[in-house]
């Protein structure tokens, strides 16, 4: 089982990540999961091709997670730092987009 990426770890990253194991830590998900849905271009962020590592750029998942400033100048809703120690998750709930299929016509 993998250990998720704490907000602080995540922000404090290069602009470049390694698909395995940041990305797919800061999203829960298993490595060969993570390589699956990249190889079936269904991950939430792009993932960039450079030679045969895959990396993705950190402001993608930082705003994937919530965790980028908005174009409207607001910042995330948390402030990670060192005070926030391991209870980060109640502190703090980094919200996801939420997936909206277009309406059907009847």
């Amino acid at each position: 089982m993998t250990t998720a990426l704490s907000i602080a770890e995540v922000l404090d990253q290069p602009a470049l990540v390694p698909l395995w194991p940041t990305v797919g830590r800061a999203l829960g998900l298993a490595e060969s999961t993570t390589y699956q849905l990249a190889a079936e271009d269904r991950l939430p962020i792009e993932v960039i091709r450079l030679g045969r590592r895959r990396v993705a750029r950190t402001v993608d998942l930082h705003r994937f997670l919530g965790l980028a400033p908005q174009e409207n100048g607001t910042g995330p809703a948390c402030e990670a730092g060192p005070s926030a120690g391991n209870d980060e998750e109640a502190a703090c709930e980094a919200a996801s987009p939420v997936e909206q299929s277009a309406p059907t016509a009847k």
